[in-house]
């Protein structure tokens, strides 16, 4: 857990807050959210499946979520690039969260997986 810890305290503002509220923002979806690190990113699944990732991006240097079943989400503000399986929510770090966005994304991924 202590790499996991550092994933988000090694961040600079207002990068590192973005994150801490994103994190916080997922974890608080259901009870059966846990949260890990895969591939260096913080990890958050749901019942031992995979939900969602926070990353920044590499060019850049802002957050997004990048949502496992993404393919199958329809929402305009999800992006799936050259991905196959996954899209990600975009967060403007300087801007306020639009936590109405990410909590109805993050309950119909939930929904997949409580099928």
């Amino acid at each position: 857990m202590e790499a996991l810890e550092n994933y988000y305290l090694n961040k600079t503002e207002p990068n590192q807050s973005c994150l801490l509220a994103l994190r916080s923002i997922i974890l608080n979806q259901d009870k059966d959210i846990t949260e890990t690190q895969k591939w260096g990113m913080p990890c958050f699944c749901y019942k031992r499946k995979m939900l969602c990732y926070l990353w920044t991006d590499k060019k850049t240097d802002e957050p997004y979520i990048l949502m496992v079943e993404g393919k199958l989400l329809d929402f305009p503000e999800l992006e799936e690039g050259d991905r196959k399986k996954m899209k990600v929510l975009r967060v403007n770090p300087n801007l306020d969260l639009p936590i109405k966005t990410i909590e109805t994304i993050l309950q119909k991924a939930l929904d997949l997986y409580r099928i």
